[in-house]
């Protein structure tokens, strides 16, 4: 009977430091998915503001390539120099557009500052 109760008390105390070792682990596992969810929501702001920046460049650039081929189209003809102004405008629009569209890609590359 002796025997009964010390092996009844030894295997009732492994039971609890397993439950124990159980709880830490649910613990991390916890804080491993709130840390994921985070750095998720994290990259999903990023893309969206880097399609929006970079719609507004391809906006930009396709208006003043347009006027570039406008001013290009006026060429030697009676509006020469409004041909060559909207040449000169139309590239600087242009090329603002593009660097506009190359300046979105850097929010995808962006980190969470409170995850290491």
């Amino acid at each position: 009977m002796k025997w009964l109760l010390v092996g009844a008390i030894l295997f009732l105390s492994i039971i609890a430091k397993g439950q124990e070792r159980t709880q830490a682990d649910v613990d991390s596992l916890k804080n491993e998915i709130l840390k994921l969810r985070t750095d998720v929501d994290q990259i999903q702001l990023n893309l969206d503001v880097s399609q929006k920046k970079f719609k507004k460049g391809i906006l930009v650039a396709t208006i003043g390539y347009s006027v570039t081929i406008a001013g290009g189209l006026m060429l030697g003809r009676k509006y020469d120099d409004a041909g060559k102004v909207l040449l000169v405008t139309g590239g600087i629009t242009g090329i603002t557009g593009t660097f506009m569209m190359v300046d979105a890609f850097k929010y995808l590359n962006r980190k969470n500052k409170r995850s290491p």
